[in-house]
């Protein structure tokens, strides 16, 4: 088999080693390879750097190991062509199998060009990654700390979620607050929700009406008091990422200090920007706005989203090959010419949970084509199934707005009854027929 990369080197990740194994020509046109074992302090990968260099090695692949390839790769990136490959796809053969062996195996596949590379983001956005993965898991864990007050509150039977929408509504909040300061008379924990709330009086009256000990009082306490940390928190990596999506505004300077010397001037430009925005922060932030126009997507969805997979379209050869990324799309798994099932793969599961929320936030919006798509399919196929085809739809959408550069426009409720005008109205008339009605179609007069 054809050799493409000459000098190339394979490592296998692991948390307290790593395994290199560099692949060199060799005499008579065989293959030299030579393995060394480094530690994952930062100075033996570093010796690893330099004996790689020392090598001649270009090119280098490793398998994407939990969070153990991350600091491999960022002390590495600058120096050589990584390829951070998915670990299904460089399975060995069956055999022996040794850490040796693998960074073995790795190095040969690597050597043929048989490996694919995973899509890996600049380092401003793999930060911006960072933020909004991190906001998502807080958001999920200030949604347990809510499921946690419900759980105190139905052990005490006060039911406030039964009159309530919101259990940590404004007025929600202001009994809550009063239950754990000692108030457990119903009649003035009412009066905390009077005309906030459509439940009536002597309803609200009747729900707050329970057995509270101090043992509940202290534990509404607590929960109470995890909830407004994590409403900080979120709140202070929001701000952080606006600020990375945020151009940096120019400075108003002194005409001087506006068109410095031309000395000067070149020794700015060596100089480490003083804002933590992104180098293209206003693309950053126009695809923001573009895509937020999108039903069902909000700023917090979309944020999340462009850090998953970039404004930079161009990396990706179709809409397909994105979905097909994400992990929206249907699966091929197929055997003598029979498809045996079509789940979707894996992919990417930060971005494809974002588009699953936009899909069901989508299907409550009121005539739009999303909306109209769900509920279409959900009837069929469940609402599972319909939630990942409006979020495949989403994803398209997003796709072309960024590669065009368009407007969203939505094509309306009653896009699919127009494009099969006559499906519909055929099984329609036969809907009507079996509950034994004869119709006869007459169109509408035009207005006017």
């Amino acid at each position: 088999m054809e050799i493409l990369y000459q000098r190339c080197a394979g490592l296998d990740v692991h948390k307290k080693n790593v395994k290199a194994c560099v692949a060199l020509p060799g005499e008579g046109g065989k293959r030299r390879k030579e393995t060394r074992t480094y530690l994952r302090m930062t100075q033996d990968v570093l010796a690893m750097r330099d004996w790689l260099k020392e090598q001649g090695c270009t090119h280098i692949a490793m398998e994407a190991t939990g969070v153990y390839w991350k600091p491999i790769y960022n002390l590495l990136e600058s120096d050589f062509e990584i390829l951070v490959v998915n670990a299904h796809h460089i399975k060995t053969v069956p055999g022996r199998k040794t850490d040796v062996k693998d960074a073995e195996w790795i190095a040969d596949l690597l050597s043929h060009g048989l490996l694919t590379a995973s899509f890996i983001p600049s380092v401003p956005q793999r930060e911006l990654r960072d933020l909004t993965r991190y906001r998502g898991k807080l958001v999920e864990e200030r949604a347990r700390e809510v499921n946690r007050v419900q759980k105190t509150l139905e052990d005490t039977n006060l039911k406030l979620g039964d009159v309530v929408s919101d259990v940590m509504g404004k007025a929600s909040q202001m009994i809550l607050h009063a239950v754990v300061d000692g108030e457990t008379d119903p009649v003035r924990l009412a009066d905390f929700a009077a005309g906030l709330v459509r439940a009536s009086r002597e309803t609200l009256e009747r729900a707050l009406t329970g057995k509270v000990t101090a043992h509940h009082r202290f534990l509404l306490g607590e929960h109470l008091r995890q909830i407004e940390h994590l409403d900080e928190a979120i709140e202070r990596i929001s701000e952080e990422i606006a600020r990375r999506l945020t151009p940096p505004e120019p400075p108003n300077l002194p005409e001087e200090e506006a068109h410095p010397p031309a000395s000067q001037r070149k020794a700015s430009l060596t100089s480490s920007p003083s804002s933590a925005a992104l180098p293209d922060a206003q693309n950053w932030q126009h695809a923001v706005e573009i895509i937020d126009q999108i039903t069902g997507i909000s700023q917090r969805i979309a944020e999340g989203l462009l850090a998953e997979i970039g404004v930079n379209m161009k990396q990706f050869p179709s809409a397909k090959h994105l979905a097909s990324w994400v992990g929206v799309c249907p699966g091929n798994h197929e055997s003598a010419g029979k498809r045996l099932s079509g789940k979707t793969r894996k992919g990417n599961p930060y971005a494809r949970q974002l588009l699953i929320q936009a899909a069901h936030a989508a299907s409550h919006s009121k005539n739009t084509y999303l909306s109209a798509q769900y509920h279409r399919i959900a009837a069929r196929r469940g609402a599972k199934k319909a939630a990942v085809a409006v979020g495949h739809s989403i994803l398209v959408i997003i796709y072309h707005l960024l590669s065009d550069g368009s407007t969203y426009q939505d094509l309306g409720s009653h896009y699919f009854d127009e494009r099969d005008r006559e499906l519909v109205q055929k099984r329609l008339v036969r809907r009507l027929e079996r509950m034994g009605y004869q119709v006869e179609l007459q169109p509408m007069p035009q207005a006017g």
